[in-house]
């Protein structure tokens, strides 16, 4: 696997690390051309050495100064000075260097590009390169023809637009990168945010639900126990098989593993509702729905019946489900809500869930003191 995609979350990439060595490289790679040119005569007479080195290490870190700023989107503190600077160490020389020294051009070419805006960023783009034109015409000895000429200024405009894009290509590469890296982390960090979110809101829907029926389950046996030992050691045993599920669950929960069945979560309310002495009624009418569907309309079975359980003192509760207009629906309804009906951080990540799939979720409490928990999905979702 890519290198990049493995870091831990704030970790520098490694790309943009060469990255960096890559524009220190490209660096001393241009500076070292005029140099070598003025010393070793190659464009006309040889210059001084010591001269020619110094000049360009100064040159050098100027433009690095600048380099490195515009990689990060800036512009140095005191940037008109060191760009002025910057011009005379490139030009002055060349009085007496002559055509050795106009290489360092491209190092001018591109600290303006980086530092300057507007037209006066063209201008100082295109002089450079204008006045090496004029400079190799004036220059080109009297028998040169004209395609001959013509060669020369090609061959020096395209060789100090190339350093100069170099130069300016490789500021914005790192640029670029950086950008990349933060954009990476944050993505991470989003990430790890929205895993914390599914599993706190599936741990909350699913240790509501258990909890709940380790609750009833207990006070069950607990009645029966000086009446009716053989029923409350049953209930007992399916206490323990209800914690033990709770702890399954809660592992593949945190694996993203977990997946749940509308018609066990509607078995299972039956048989809660029914331990509880709650009449239950349910009426399911959905074949063939697509697993995410079902998963959210189990998902609000589990809630509704927790609710129903721990938040009234129903006596009846009906659950029905068929397709209606154009839309999934799931409805439970419940006589003996109390006031606090349908409130709670259960309801809001089934609000979620159901939102995921341009679904809704309503609880609304009506008359006689009944509650109606209502899910509606997109039949095409199904």
């Amino acid at each position: 696997m890519d290198a990049v995609t493995t870091n831990p979350v704030g970790q520098p990439l490694p790309t943009a690390r060469r990255a960096r060595w890559f524009l220190f490289g490209l660096h001393l790679a241009l500076l070292a051309v005029a140099p070598v040119f003025t010393i070793t005569g190659f464009e006309g007479d040889a210059g001084n050495p010591a001269i020619a080195v110094l000049a360009a290490l100064a040159i050098g870190a100027l433009q690095l100064r600048h380099s490195y700023a515009a990689a990060q989107g800036e512009r140095p503190g005191g940037w008109p000075w060191t760009l002025l600077v910057l011009t005379v160490l490139v030009y002055l020389p060349i009085v007496w260097f002559g055509m050795g020294w106009a290489p360092m051009q491209y190092f001018m070419i591109a600290s303006a590009a980086m530092l300057l805006r507007g037209w006066p960023a063209g201008t100082a783009v295109a002089a450079p390169l204008l006045a090496t034109a004029a400079g190799v015409i004036g220059e080109a000895p009297g028998g040169e023809s004209s395609a001959q000429a013509a060669l020369s200024v090609v061959y020096w405009t395209v060789g100090l637009v190339t350093g100069a894009v170099a130069l300016y290509g490789s500021a914005r590469l790192v640029r670029v990168l950086d950008e990349l890296e933060a954009t990476r982390t944050e993505l991470a960090e989003l990430a790890i945010g929205r895993e914390r979110l599914r599993i706190s809101r599936d741990l909350h829907d699913l240790l509501g639900h258990s909890l709940s029926a380790i609750s009833l389950k207990g006070d069950l046996a607990r009645r029966l126990l000086p009446s009716d030992l053989h029923a409350a050691r049953a209930e007992i045993e399916g206490l323990t098989g209800v914690a033990r599920n709770a702890l399954r669950d809660i592992h593949a929960v945190t694996r993203d593993k977990h997946t749940v069945s509308l018609r066990t979560e509607t078995d299972g309310a039956a048989a809660l509702l029914g331990a509880a002495g709650i009449d239950a009624r349910i009426d399911l009418d959905l074949p063939e729905l697509a697993r995410p569907t079902e998963e959210v309309l189990a998902w609000a079975v589990r809630e509704g019946i927790t609710n129903v359980l721990r938040h009234s003192q129903a006596t009846t509760c009906s659950v029905t489900a068929a397709r209606w207009h154009g839309m999934v629906r799931l409805e439970i309804v419940n006589d003996g809500a109390r006031p606090s009906a349908g409130e709670g951080n259960g309801l809001a990540g089934l609000a979620e869930r159901a939102r995921a799939l341009s679904g809704s979720t309503s609880g609304l409490r009506l008359r006689g003191g009944r509650f109606r928990l209502l899910v509606e999905l997109p039949e095409e979702a199904a």
